[in-house]
């Protein structure tokens, strides 16, 4: 797990695996956010089992499935809403952490300057350039 912090409040990671819960509730997180379909490539541990593994370590978790490839503005609603919503600080997490780093830079879209928000997914070591139209 390669954990990449956006904000204070907000990181992102790539695929969590059952032993990295303990790992993450450690780093003082307070809730984990899902947003890889749980029948998306390859096996990896579902959204139910971290759930459960999240809720048993005291963790807040919700599950967005979202189509990397095919953001809408309902899912960075609904993300955005839940990043508002939820304890934090929150680690999001996909397969590679690029998807949770362009739903958190479109759930910011016209509270943040982009090229800020660019800079800021830079940072972390991702890319937001395909979706930088959007901002």
């Amino acid at each position: 797990m390669l954990i990449r912090k956006l904000t204070d409040e907000i990181s992102v990671a790539d695929q969590i695996t059952a032993t990295d819960i303990d790992a993450i509730q450690s780093a003082g997180f307070r809730s984990i956010v899902c947003n890889r379909p749980d029948q998306e490539g390859e096996p990896h541990v579902t959204s139910d089992a971290v759930a459960s593994l999240a809720a048993g370590a005291g963790l807040t978790f919700a599950y967005l499935p979202v189509d990397g490839g095919h953001i809408t503005d309902a899912d960075v609603d609904a993300h955005g809403q839940l990043l508002a919503e939820l304890p934090k600080p929150i680690l999001t997490y996909c397969r590679s952490g690029a998807r949770c780093a362009k739903l958190w830079a479109l759930s910011e879209s016209g509270k943040t300057d982009p090229s800020q928000l660019v800079e800021t997914v830079d940072q972390a070591g991702l890319s937001v350039m395909d979706i930088a139209h959007r901002l």
